[in-house]
Protein backbone atom coordinates (compact mmCIF):
# COMPACT_ATOMS: atom_id res chain seq x y z
CA UNK A 1 0.00 0.00 0.00
CA UNK A 2 0.89 3.28 -0.75
CA UNK A 3 1.88 5.72 2.13
CA UNK A 4 1.77 9.52 2.06
CA UNK A 5 3.53 12.27 4.27
CA UNK A 6 0.64 14.02 6.10
CA UNK A 7 0.51 17.52 7.75
CA UNK A 8 -1.94 18.38 10.48
CA UNK A 9 -2.46 22.12 10.70
CA UNK A 10 -3.81 23.40 13.97
CA UNK A 11 -2.35 20.14 15.70
CA UNK A 12 -2.66 21.20 19.12
CA UNK A 13 -6.47 22.53 18.53
CA UNK A 14 -9.23 20.25 20.25
CA UNK A 15 -10.18 19.31 16.80
CA UNK A 16 -6.53 18.57 15.55
CA UNK A 17 -6.15 15.96 18.81
CA UNK A 18 -8.96 14.04 17.55
CA UNK A 19 -7.34 14.00 13.88
CA UNK A 20 -3.84 12.44 15.50
CA UNK A 21 -5.55 9.95 16.99
CA UNK A 22 -8.00 8.59 14.41
CA UNK A 23 -5.30 8.70 11.79
CA UNK A 24 -3.59 6.36 14.47
CA UNK A 25 -7.18 4.20 15.10
CA UNK A 26 -7.38 3.99 11.16
CA UNK A 27 -4.35 3.11 10.72
CA UNK A 28 -4.00 5.64 7.93
CA UNK A 29 -0.63 5.11 5.51
CA UNK A 30 1.27 7.34 6.64
CA UNK A 31 5.09 7.23 5.93
CA UNK A 32 5.83 10.53 7.81
CA UNK A 33 3.74 12.97 9.92
CA UNK A 34 4.62 16.47 10.55
CA UNK A 35 2.17 18.53 12.97
CA UNK A 36 2.09 22.46 12.57
CA UNK A 37 0.30 25.21 14.42
CA UNK A 38 0.92 28.93 16.01
CA UNK A 39 4.36 30.35 17.70
CA UNK A 40 3.04 30.01 20.62
CA UNK A 41 3.44 25.73 20.34
CA UNK A 42 6.63 24.98 18.74
CA UNK A 43 8.71 23.21 20.48
CA UNK A 44 5.90 20.98 21.88
CA UNK A 45 5.89 17.27 21.96
CA UNK A 46 3.01 15.24 20.66
CA UNK A 47 2.93 11.15 20.62
CA UNK A 48 1.66 9.81 17.45
CA UNK A 49 2.38 5.74 17.43
CA UNK A 50 4.69 6.13 20.70
CA UNK A 51 7.12 8.25 18.87
CA UNK A 52 7.19 12.45 19.99
CA UNK A 53 6.41 14.44 17.16
CA UNK A 54 8.04 18.08 18.05
CA UNK A 55 5.55 20.82 16.78
CA UNK A 56 6.58 23.25 14.15
CA UNK A 57 5.74 26.58 13.80
CA UNK A 58 3.19 27.12 10.45
CA UNK A 59 4.44 29.27 7.60
CA UNK A 60 4.00 29.19 3.99
CA UNK A 61 7.35 26.77 3.32
CA UNK A 62 5.71 24.08 5.95
CA UNK A 63 4.55 21.85 3.65
CA UNK A 64 7.65 20.67 1.39
CA UNK A 65 7.09 17.05 0.49
CA UNK A 66 3.78 16.74 2.08
CA UNK A 67 1.22 15.01 -0.11
CA UNK A 68 -1.74 15.68 2.05
CA UNK A 69 -2.26 18.22 5.12
CA UNK A 70 -5.07 18.50 7.02
CA UNK A 71 -6.31 21.90 8.04
CA UNK A 72 -8.19 22.63 11.48
CA UNK A 73 -6.76 26.42 12.50
CA UNK A 74 -9.85 28.50 11.31
CA UNK A 75 -10.33 30.19 8.09
CA UNK A 76 -8.40 33.21 7.91
CA UNK A 77 -4.98 30.44 8.66
CA UNK A 78 -6.60 28.28 6.11
CA UNK A 79 -7.34 31.15 3.57
CA UNK A 80 -3.58 32.22 4.10
CA UNK A 81 -2.14 28.93 3.87
CA UNK A 82 -3.83 26.38 2.00
CA UNK A 83 -2.76 28.20 -1.52
CA UNK A 84 0.68 27.53 -0.30
CA UNK A 85 -0.13 24.15 0.77
CA UNK A 86 -1.54 23.43 -3.05
CA UNK A 87 1.41 24.88 -4.28
CA UNK A 88 3.99 22.91 -2.91
CA UNK A 89 1.95 19.87 -4.24
CA UNK A 90 -0.10 18.53 -1.18
CA UNK A 91 -4.39 17.80 -1.14
CA UNK A 92 -5.89 20.40 1.29
CA UNK A 93 -8.67 18.87 3.50
CA UNK A 94 -9.96 21.63 5.13
CA UNK A 95 -11.82 22.05 8.18
CA UNK A 96 -12.70 26.02 8.15
CA UNK A 97 -15.50 27.49 6.45
CA UNK A 98 -12.86 29.59 4.41
CA UNK A 99 -13.54 26.82 1.21
CA UNK A 100 -16.90 25.46 1.81
CA UNK A 101 -19.14 27.51 -0.84
CA UNK A 102 -16.21 27.91 -3.37
CA UNK A 103 -17.50 26.60 -6.56
CA UNK A 104 -14.54 25.55 -7.50
CA UNK A 105 -13.90 23.29 -4.18
CA UNK A 106 -15.77 20.27 -3.59
CA UNK A 107 -17.48 19.90 -0.45
CA UNK A 108 -17.70 15.97 0.73
CA UNK A 109 -19.49 13.88 3.10
CA UNK A 110 -18.07 10.16 2.27
CA UNK A 111 -21.53 8.91 3.04
CA UNK A 112 -22.97 11.79 0.83
CA UNK A 113 -21.20 12.49 -2.03
CA UNK A 114 -17.94 11.00 -2.38
CA UNK A 115 -18.05 11.31 -6.00
CA UNK A 116 -17.51 14.92 -5.77
CA UNK A 117 -13.37 14.37 -4.83
CA UNK A 118 -12.80 13.47 -8.28
CA UNK A 119 -12.84 17.14 -9.23
CA UNK A 120 -10.77 19.25 -6.69
CA UNK A 121 -8.24 21.33 -7.84
CA UNK A 122 -6.50 20.61 -4.39
CA UNK A 123 -8.39 22.18 -1.71
CA UNK A 124 -11.59 19.86 -0.46
CA UNK A 125 -13.71 21.37 1.89
CA UNK A 126 -15.06 19.60 5.28
CA UNK A 127 -18.83 20.72 5.88
CA UNK A 128 -19.89 22.02 9.28
CA UNK A 129 -20.19 19.90 11.91
CA UNK A 130 -24.02 20.16 12.71
CA UNK A 131 -24.61 19.49 8.81
CA UNK A 132 -22.67 16.77 8.48
CA UNK A 133 -24.79 14.66 10.97
CA UNK A 134 -27.80 15.57 9.49
CA UNK A 135 -26.73 14.81 5.88
CA UNK A 136 -25.64 11.28 6.69
CA UNK A 137 -29.42 10.72 7.84
CA UNK A 138 -31.27 12.22 5.86
CA UNK A 139 -29.34 11.19 2.44
CA UNK A 140 -30.42 7.78 2.21
CA UNK A 141 -34.21 8.89 2.94
CA UNK A 142 -33.84 12.07 -0.08
CA UNK A 143 -32.54 8.96 -2.90
CA UNK A 144 -35.39 6.85 -1.78
CA UNK A 145 -38.29 9.75 -1.48
CA UNK A 146 -36.74 13.33 -2.99
CA UNK A 147 -36.55 15.72 0.28
CA UNK A 148 -38.70 18.69 -0.69
CA UNK A 149 -38.15 20.77 2.74
CA UNK A 150 -36.22 20.50 5.79
CA UNK A 151 -36.46 22.01 9.34
CA UNK A 152 -33.87 21.56 12.07
CA UNK A 153 -33.26 22.69 15.28
CA UNK A 154 -29.99 22.27 16.98
CA UNK A 155 -28.76 21.81 19.77
CA UNK A 156 -24.74 21.90 20.02
CA UNK A 157 -21.89 21.14 22.73
CA UNK A 158 -19.50 23.82 23.45
CA UNK A 159 -16.86 22.07 22.61
CA UNK A 160 -17.73 22.78 18.62
CA UNK A 161 -16.50 26.28 20.27
CA UNK A 162 -13.11 25.06 21.10
CA UNK A 163 -11.23 24.08 24.45
CA UNK A 164 -12.10 27.76 26.09
CA UNK A 165 -15.59 27.13 25.92
CA UNK A 166 -15.50 23.51 27.58
CA UNK A 167 -13.25 25.19 30.07
CA UNK A 168 -15.92 27.97 30.58
CA UNK A 169 -18.69 25.14 30.77
CA UNK A 170 -17.21 23.80 33.36
CA UNK A 171 -15.78 26.49 35.75
CA UNK A 172 -19.02 27.98 35.88
CA UNK A 173 -20.91 24.59 36.62
CA UNK A 174 -18.43 24.47 39.60
CA UNK A 175 -19.35 28.37 40.57
CA UNK A 176 -23.20 27.87 40.66
CA UNK A 177 -22.30 24.33 42.77
CA UNK A 178 -20.72 26.71 44.92
CA UNK A 179 -22.56 29.14 45.23
CA UNK A 180 -21.01 31.68 43.42
CA UNK A 181 -21.57 34.07 40.63
CA UNK A 182 -20.71 32.79 37.13
CA UNK A 183 -18.56 34.37 35.00
CA UNK A 184 -18.89 34.55 30.84
CA UNK A 185 -16.40 35.13 28.77
CA UNK A 186 -16.24 32.46 26.10
CA UNK A 187 -20.30 33.30 25.24
CA UNK A 188 -22.25 36.24 25.71
CA UNK A 189 -24.07 34.90 28.65
CA UNK A 190 -23.61 31.93 31.09
CA UNK A 191 -23.96 29.02 28.88
CA UNK A 192 -24.15 26.55 32.40
CA UNK A 193 -27.78 25.74 32.97
CA UNK A 194 -28.53 27.82 30.44
CA UNK A 195 -29.53 27.61 26.45
CA UNK A 196 -28.08 30.31 23.99
CA UNK A 197 -29.83 30.24 20.60
CA UNK A 198 -26.72 32.13 18.89
CA UNK A 199 -24.41 30.31 17.19
CA UNK A 200 -21.93 32.45 15.03
CA UNK A 201 -22.74 36.02 14.09
CA UNK A 202 -26.23 37.20 13.23
CA UNK A 203 -26.30 38.41 9.35
CA UNK A 204 -28.80 40.62 7.61
CA UNK A 205 -31.57 38.35 7.33
CA UNK A 206 -31.86 37.50 11.08
CA UNK A 207 -30.67 33.79 10.63
CA UNK A 208 -27.19 33.79 12.20
CA UNK A 209 -24.30 32.21 10.04
CA UNK A 210 -24.36 29.07 11.87
CA UNK A 211 -28.51 28.49 10.28
CA UNK A 212 -27.34 29.46 6.91
CA UNK A 213 -24.26 27.29 6.87
CA UNK A 214 -26.72 24.13 7.18
CA UNK A 215 -28.92 25.60 4.06
CA UNK A 216 -26.32 26.04 1.84
CA UNK A 217 -23.70 23.58 2.51
CA UNK A 218 -26.95 20.84 2.77
CA UNK A 219 -27.72 22.35 -1.29
CA UNK A 220 -24.29 22.04 -2.33
CA UNK A 221 -23.74 18.70 -1.40
CA UNK A 222 -27.07 17.03 -2.29
CA UNK A 223 -26.36 19.26 -6.25
CA UNK A 224 -29.97 20.64 -5.41
CA UNK A 225 -31.12 24.46 -4.74
CA UNK A 226 -34.51 23.79 -5.06
CA UNK A 227 -34.74 21.89 -1.31
CA UNK A 228 -36.20 24.40 1.11
CA UNK A 229 -34.54 24.15 4.22
CA UNK A 230 -34.33 26.45 7.49
CA UNK A 231 -32.12 26.09 10.66
CA UNK A 232 -32.43 27.28 14.35
CA UNK A 233 -29.21 26.46 15.99
CA UNK A 234 -28.55 26.83 20.28
CA UNK A 235 -25.46 25.96 22.27
CA UNK A 236 -26.55 23.58 24.89
CA UNK A 237 -24.30 23.04 28.15
CA UNK A 238 -23.31 19.60 26.35
CA UNK A 239 -19.49 18.96 27.02
CA UNK A 240 -19.50 16.51 23.80
CA UNK A 241 -21.95 15.97 20.76
CA UNK A 242 -24.78 17.52 18.83
CA UNK A 243 -28.53 16.63 19.03
CA UNK A 244 -30.96 17.70 16.41
CA UNK A 245 -34.54 17.74 15.81
CA UNK A 246 -35.00 16.97 12.16
CA UNK A 247 -38.58 17.57 10.38
CA UNK A 248 -38.38 16.50 6.61
CA UNK A 249 -41.32 16.38 3.88
CA UNK A 250 -41.06 14.27 0.90
CA UNK A 251 -41.74 14.01 -2.55
CA UNK A 252 -43.26 9.97 -1.68
CA UNK A 253 -44.82 9.37 1.85
CA UNK A 254 -42.29 7.46 3.60
CA UNK A 255 -43.82 5.35 6.74
CA UNK A 256 -41.54 5.10 10.00
CA UNK A 257 -40.84 1.58 9.29
CA UNK A 258 -39.32 1.74 5.63
CA UNK A 259 -37.43 4.92 7.07
CA UNK A 260 -36.25 2.66 9.69
CA UNK A 261 -35.17 -0.06 7.19
CA UNK A 262 -33.66 2.74 4.96
CA UNK A 263 -31.41 4.19 7.67
CA UNK A 264 -31.00 0.79 9.62
CA UNK A 265 -28.65 -0.05 6.19
CA UNK A 266 -27.13 3.29 5.44
CA UNK A 267 -23.73 3.81 5.82
CA UNK A 268 -22.57 5.81 8.84
CA UNK A 269 -25.70 5.31 10.52
CA UNK A 270 -26.60 3.91 13.80
CA UNK A 271 -30.50 3.32 14.35
CA UNK A 272 -31.28 3.50 17.91
CA UNK A 273 -35.14 3.98 18.16
CA UNK A 274 -37.42 1.92 20.97
CA UNK A 275 -39.20 4.55 22.42
CA UNK A 276 -41.61 1.89 24.12
CA UNK A 277 -38.91 1.06 26.52
CA UNK A 278 -37.38 4.34 26.68
CA UNK A 279 -34.11 4.09 23.94
CA UNK A 280 -32.78 6.63 21.75
CA UNK A 281 -29.82 8.41 20.93
CA UNK A 282 -28.32 11.02 23.46
CA UNK A 283 -24.79 12.84 23.11
CA UNK A 284 -23.20 10.81 25.80
CA UNK A 285 -24.17 7.68 23.77
CA UNK A 286 -22.47 9.14 20.59
CA UNK A 287 -19.51 10.84 22.41
CA UNK A 288 -16.30 9.26 21.52
CA UNK A 289 -18.44 7.27 18.79
CA UNK A 290 -18.05 7.57 15.02
CA UNK A 291 -21.99 6.71 13.99
CA UNK A 292 -24.86 9.06 13.30
CA UNK A 293 -27.26 7.87 15.73
CA UNK A 294 -31.08 8.54 14.53
CA UNK A 295 -34.16 7.89 16.59
CA UNK A 296 -37.80 8.63 17.46
CA UNK A 297 -38.33 8.37 13.63
CA UNK A 298 -42.26 8.89 13.48
CA UNK A 299 -44.54 10.62 10.55
CA UNK A 300 -45.30 14.19 10.94
CA UNK A 301 -48.80 14.23 11.20
CA UNK A 302 -49.52 17.68 10.74
CA UNK A 303 -49.14 16.74 6.74
CA UNK A 304 -48.76 14.09 3.98
CA UNK A 305 -45.50 13.22 3.35
CA UNK A 306 -43.35 14.90 6.47
CA UNK A 307 -41.26 12.37 8.95
CA UNK A 308 -39.52 13.85 12.23
CA UNK A 309 -35.94 12.36 13.42
CA UNK A 310 -33.79 13.07 15.84
CA UNK A 311 -30.27 12.85 15.39
CA UNK A 312 -26.95 12.60 17.49
CA UNK A 313 -23.32 12.69 16.72
CA UNK A 314 -19.91 13.61 18.09
CA UNK A 315 -19.29 16.86 16.78
CA UNK A 316 -15.48 16.30 17.37
CA UNK A 317 -15.06 13.30 15.94
CA UNK A 318 -17.60 12.70 12.66
CA UNK A 319 -18.32 16.52 12.90
CA UNK A 320 -14.99 17.58 12.00
CA UNK A 321 -11.69 15.06 12.49
CA UNK A 322 -12.86 11.78 11.08
CA UNK A 323 -14.78 13.44 7.92
CA UNK A 324 -11.63 14.79 7.38
CA UNK A 325 -9.63 11.65 7.51
CA UNK A 326 -12.53 9.72 5.47
CA UNK A 327 -11.89 12.13 2.68
CA UNK A 328 -8.42 11.62 2.78
CA UNK A 329 -8.84 7.64 2.64
CA UNK A 330 -11.35 8.31 -0.21
CA UNK A 331 -8.07 9.83 -1.95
Amino acid sequence: MKEFNVAVVGATGAVGQKMREILEERNFPIKSVRFLASERSHGKELLFKGDAVRVETLTKDSFKDIDIALFSAGGDRSLEFAPAAVASGAVVIDNSNAWRMDPSVPLVVPEVNPEDVKWHKGIIANPNCSTIQMVVALKPLHDAACIKRIVVSTYQAVSGTGQKAIDELKDQSDDIAAGRKAEAQVYKEQIAFNLLPEIDVFMDNDYTKEEMKMVNETRKMFHDDSIGVTATCVRVPVYFSHSECVNIETERKLSADEARDILAKAPGVKVVDDPANRVWPTPLMAAGRDETFVGRIREDESIDNGLNLWVVSDNLRKGAALNAIQIAELL
